[in-house]
């Protein structure tokens, strides 16, 4: 929880500045608190001496019972640590957190527009499974969402 405000400082300016989510509306540390709590164990960081600087986390795919087993995630590293491996190891942490608590799927939700995204979620064993046609909208454009998956 005290990792908070630091984990919205990461955040903010990536969903202000690129289109490596949909969002636009910033986080502020009382919703990623409860995001926190709410994630029951499931939201790993990657520090380093500057402090928090990447995040990742699961949550429910889509309600239901069907698809209890069945998680989608997010990750966020600052620019100063892709392509450093903190972001392979924030996902080794959530995947065996992941098979611990019985979930046999993991989906990304990667926007069209980044690349890098996709082609790091491919290099950790995620397989495309569709693409979803000018689903986001921002910075006044239509983009696509490529969904990727991994069965653990």
């Amino acid at each position: 929880m005290e990792d908070a405000a630091a984990i919205c400082a990461v955040a903010n300016p990536i969903i202000r500045d690129t289109l490596v989510t949909f969002t636009t509306t910033e986080r502020h540390e009382d919703e990623m608190v409860r995001a926190i709590a709410a994630a029951e164990g499931a939201f790993f960081v990657a520090e380093t001496a500057q402090g928090v600087q990447g995040y990742a986390t699961y949550f429910p795919f889509r309600s239901g019972p069907g698809y209890a087993h069945t998680r989608e995630h997010t990750i966020l590293l600052a620019p100063s640590l892709r392509g450093a491996g903190a972001g392979r190891r924030l996902m080794g942490a959530l995947e065996a957190h992941a098979r611990a608590a019985g979930v046999h799927v993991l989906v990304a939700g990667v926007s069209g527009s980044n690349p890098a995204g996709r082609a790091f979620h491919a290099a950790i064993g995620f397989d495309e499974a569709g693409v979803m046609a000018q689903v986001g909208f921002k910075f006044g454009q239509w983009h696509d969402l490529v969904l990727m998956q991994k069965i653990l």
